[in-house]
């Protein structure tokens, strides 16, 4: 890990993370992760910047290794109603309710915090500076992605197993060639041009 944040001394620190919000379709997907240093995890760094067996692979090892660890969505309805970003706090704090152990403190990534009712500090570049930050990252990542894989079954004609939902030429192309699934975020601009016409 690149540029290492120091952060206040607490015993039990959680990352949290979420992967989604540029996408069309699908649902904001949030983690939260304390990990053990007892058992310390070799390798991880931002989702984005991993191979997919690699992340896969410490997907895995997270989830068997960390003293606690949760999801937290939003769907597209609750984006479409509240926004994008306020529908990624609601799934962050849904992310850190659904942990087993309560933190001492928090580290969200990226520069605001959702409300919680413990410390938490918002880290800009968190998911490739903060351990944790990185695990939530890789969980978060692994489990919309699969979605997807999901979802393409249902609507293979969109692509969604390539580009995750998010708004390439291609997805583009078939969203105005078929229109929007029941899963596409409405107040997104070009779904609402699509369902407009």
């Amino acid at each position: 890990m690149s540029d290492i944040f120091i952060y206040p001394q607490a015993n039990l620190i959680a990352g949290v993370d979420e992967v989604g919000r540029g996408p069309l379709v699908g649902a904001v997907v949030t983690a939260a992760v304390i990990l053990d240093p007892a058992r310390p995890i070799q390798g991880l760094a931002d989702s984005k910047k991993l191979s997919e067996k690699k992340r896969l692979a410490l997907h895995d090892e997270i989830k068997e290794k960390a003293l606690a660890w949760s999801l937290g969505r939003a769907e597209p309805e609750e984006i479409d109603e509240l926004n994008i970003l306020h529908a990624t706090m609601l799934a962050m704090q849904r992310a850190v309710a659904g942990l087993s152990i309560t933190p001492d403190l928090v580290l969200i990534d990226g520069n605001r915090c959702p409300t919680l009712p413990m410390s938490s500090l918002a880290v800009v570049k968190g998911d490739s500076r903060v351990a944790e930050i990185s695990a939530a990252s890789i969980l978060a990542k692994v489990t919309r992605d699969r979605e997807m894989e999901t979802l393409d079954l249902e609507y293979p004609e969109y692509g969604f197993a390539k580009h995750k939902g998010y708004p390439t030429a291609f997805h583009l192309q078939k969203l105005e060639e078929f229109g929007a699934t029941e899963f596409h975020r409405r107040s997104f601009a070009p779904v609402r041009k699509v369902l407009s016409l």
